[in-house]
């Protein structure tokens, strides 16, 4: 695969092919990471991901200026401070993936290195896509449940090890020969230390915590994220703020845990285990 040589991750996969890699195809790319398709010489492909995006950040114009320019950014290049912040928050995501291990419903780290300028490091290519595609071609809602089943049973995992998530969301599901799995620990933290800024959000599957502690929430807002999905994927909307009336939708016992996960209080909600049990049943039920 070839892009365009001004195309910020060109200069990315020509680093990554001097160190011996065949890029096969351009997965994604962001303000802090490239995500390939790649393979050394005789070995199947694997999906690495280099800590190296564009070097420009987009920065929204002064407010004053916005009424005359709706929709226009400034591109602002990234200080040494901040590419050396980004590096540091890759390599912190790198060890929470190694440290999660080998889990049926996590996606592992396979190897990791580093070059001058940017680390990477590998994963197994997943054959199924991710949530999102399967929630809009996929009648199948045994399956899905199943899924999301898996998904809690990795969270349910991390959460062991002392690890949050914090963005439990369609993308960061993958699914590989049926099973799900969840993966992108780039904003988990360790339950020991407090990372990140004290606000973030809103979005409409994070919890409401984080717009005062997004830097010390507790496995409770994982919950509050995969209660959400759930409900978008059996209800198809979204668990408004007024009213969640297609929560009938939703068969008991799975409903109930389900209403009890989206409680505004993180002290309400139910422990990943009894999610992941819920959905497990319903699963069950739906396959049968």
């Amino acid at each position: 695969m070839n892009p365009h040589p001004m195309h910020p991750a060109a200069w990315v996969l020509d680093q990554l092919r001097t160190e011996g890699w065949h890029i096969s195809d351009l997965l994604a790319f962001t303000r802090a990471s490239t995500l390939v398709r790649a393979s050394r010489s005789g070995q199947e492909d694997v999906v690495l991901k280099a800590g190296f995006g564009s070097n420009h950040v987009l920065a929204e114009l002064d407010p004053d200026q916005k009424p005359a320019a709706y929709g226009f950014y400034w591109y602002a290049q990234m200080t040494e401070t901040e590419r050396a912040l980004t590096r540091e928050d890759f390599l912190h995501e790198a060890e929470l993936t190694a440290a999660a291990g080998r889990n049926d419903h996590i996606v592992p780290l396979l190897e990791q290195g580093s070059s001058e300028r940017f680390d990477w490091y590998t994963m197994p290519h997943c054959d199924g896509g991710n949530f999102r595609a399967f929630m809009t071609s996929s009648k199948d809602a045994g399956m899905g449940l199943s899924i999301l089943a898996d998904v809690a049973e990795g969270l349910g995992s991390l959460h062991q090890l002392g690890i949050v998530h914090r963005d439990v969301y369609q993308e960061n599901i993958l699914i590989d020969q049926g099973r799900g799995l969840i993966t992108d620990l780039g904003a988990a933290r360790s339950l020991s230390t407090p990372r990140g800024p004290e606000q973030r959000g809103p979005e409409v599957h994070w919890p409401p915590e984080y717009l005062t502690g997004y830097h010390e929430v507790t496995p409770a807002a994982d919950v509050f994220s995969l209660a959400v999905l759930v409900y978008r994927y059996l209800c198809a909307d979204i668990p408004r703020l007024a009213g969640r009336t297609n929560l009938p939708l939703i068969p008991e016992p799975l409903r109930g845990v389900v209403t009890a996960g989206l409680s505004d209080d993180a002290g309400d909600r139910p422990a990943m285990h009894d999610l992941r049990t819920a959905l497990r049943t319903a699963a069950d039920l739906h396959q049968r």
